[in-house]
């Protein structure tokens, strides 16, 4: 098995028989070794009473994998999914949310599209409608090199999936399935698709994405339909495969054909028109949730206006995401207290921090409204980067080391706290002990992350979280599942064993005035000038 394989499972409607499901899954791995994820279409809970669930909620039981889940699909199952941007439901299993991209730490890329079709505005938390299909199609396909994803899980056939192809059995998929997830499925080409609801077992010849003679050759796409967890006729609703992701794979290898690949069921059938018209315009939407690998360097730098240097026409940067509301952090607000604003790259910014531990205490802050590290985008997150290895190097030319923590716990808006401790004060392995032994003091699991690993690969999306990085690559994660005080970085770090303020653990008790906090300022832009990279350009 090459390193770069993933061993996935993918599973139909699992009508909350969980115990059934993952005992399945068990004696799989048991048989044939441990899988990455399980990923599960259509109906996850059941009509059922919930016993079984509590015992997965509180933990009593726990699923044997990595679970990945779509949401509701019917009014009676809203109720499990509260957030709409997904969020950990039990340990191991994770809600996506409604729609998105969910990028593994692989590079994996899997779009999920929740509930069954809406036509009519606004639609309930169970349908998806023409509007969020659009929003998930400009979001991935308006970029020239895009090529496709590797897997798109909706709950829902896409109608007229069995054009061109093998037999779907009792479904006739001219009638049922929806019409905008053919729409999806034509614009992403993922390399797998897999759905649910119809309680049946559909596994469809390959089909391609590319016009042959007319077009270069693409990969092609598996449609596979799933049938119910459990159900008494033995028809299959667990699938097995290993995927390399694509942006791993050598061209060739990946656009090779299947010998039994089929023309695109969606394509010039009459129906195209139908399809087409069922999605309108796309509308400028606040991107939802994107999740994505930490250590990827992705992307060439693009021109301040968005222009690709190799197209003629000036493409609209895409806006970043918007807050739901007044934001103390996102640099377009009339909240934000622009004379503490110290820099300002392309994607992110930084800032003195108000009531700071010290006088150059500062803040990484995303320019767009982003909740934490886990949700930033690939460039945002590269900046991010550019900014710690900067002041780092800034600090140091000062004699002092930086310590990095966020706390994604009651806050909106990513806020990366840079505290610069004096070499003279105290070793790394003084940092990194005072953070353990007063997380034990305070009953709080404090995990040491191996160096180069990535939080995303730890930290589930919209899982609340602590996170602390030491100058030297060494990062300590705590998984925040009930209560957390809320200066516990601070505490640390101002405690006798580091910086030896103990008064100065609250920001309330260090603020000055705004005359100061602008003096301040003012000299922090001074001495960081012959570090800013942002003039570089």
């Amino acid at each position: 098995v090459s390193e770069k394989e993933l061993a996935l499972l993918a599973c139909g409607d699992v009508e909350g028989k969980f115990d059934i499901l993952f005992n399945r899954v068990r004696a799989i791995q048991k048989k044939s070794g441990n899988f990455d994820l399980l990923l599960c279409v259509g109906n996850f809970f059941g009509s059922t009473p919930d016993a079984e669930w509590e015992e997965y909620k509180t933990g009593i039981k726990k699923a044997p994998i990595q679970t990945y889940v779509l949401g509701a699909n019917n009014q009676e199952t809203v109720k499990y999914f509260q957030d709409a941007d997904g969020c950990e439901l039990a340990e191991n299993i994770t809600y996506l949310g409604r729609k998105g991209i969910f990028t593994g730490s692989s590079g994996l890329q899997i779009v999920y599209l929740s509930g069954t079709e809406s036509l009519n505005e606004p639609v309930p938390g169970y349908n998806f409608s023409p509007k969020d299909v659009s929003s998930l199609r400009t979001m991935l396909c308006t970029t020239s090199q895009f090529k496709g994803v590797d897997i798109l899980l909706t709950s829902p056939w896409p109608k007229y999936v069995g054009n061109f192809g093998n037999s779907s059995g009792e479904v006739d998929t001219k009638k049922c399935g929806s019409a905008l997830v053919s729409s999806l499925a034509m614009g992403l080409k993922p390399r797998y698709h897999f759905a649910a609801l119809e309680k049946t077992y559909y596994e469809r010849l390959p089909y391609r994405n590319h016009v042959v003679l007319q077009e270069n050759a693409q990969h092609a796409t598996r449609f596979i339909a799933l049938a119910n967890v459990g159900n008494p006729e033995k028809k299959k609703y667990l699938y097995a495969f290993s995927i390399v992701p694509m942006k791993l794979m050598d061209a060739a290898e990946l656009v090779k054909q299947p010998p039994d690949v089929t023309e695109n069921p969606y394509r010039k059938s009459g129906q195209e028109a139908s399809i087409g018209k069922q999605i309108p315009a796309p509308a400028e939407e606040s991107a939802c949730q994107f999740f994505f690998d930490l250590n990827e360097k992705q992307g060439r730098k693009r021109s301040s206006t968005g222009r690709d240097s190799k197209s003629p026409h000036p493409k609209q940067p895409r806006k970043p995401p918007q807050p739901p509301g007044p934001c103390w952090f996102c640099l377009a607000s009339p909240e934000v207290e622009k004379h503490l604003v110290v820099n300002i790259g392309t994607h992110c910014y930084l800032a003195l921090a108000k009531g700071g531990l010290s006088d150059d205490h500062v803040l990484i802050l995303p320019i767009g409204h982003y909740q934490s590290v886990v949700e930033l985008s690939a460039e945002v997150v590269e900046e991010v980067e550019k900014y710690k290895a900067t002041l780092r190097r800034f600090f140091k030319s000062r004699g002092k080391r930086c310590v990095v923590f966020e706390r994604n716990y009651k806050s909106h808006h990513l806020q990366l706290q840079v505290i610069p401790v004096p070499v003279s004060c105290c070793a790394t392995d003084d940092i990194k002990d005072a953070f353990i032994t007063q997380a034990q003091e305070q009953q709080i699991e404090l995990l040491e992350i191996p160096e180069h690993s990535d939080i995303k690969q730890i930290a589930q999306p919209g899982a609340a979280y602590f996170y602390v990085e030491l100058d030297t690559g060494e990062k300590l994660f705590h998984r925040i599942k009930k209560n957390f005080p809320l200066q516990f970085g601070r505490e640390v770090l101002a405690s006798e064993a580091i910086l030896n303020i103990p008064g100065k653990s609250d920001w309330r008790q260090c603020q000055i005035s705004k005359e100061d906090e602008e003096t301040l300022a003012r000299r922090f832009r001074k001495d960081f000038e012959p570090y800013d990279f942002t003039l570089d350009d």
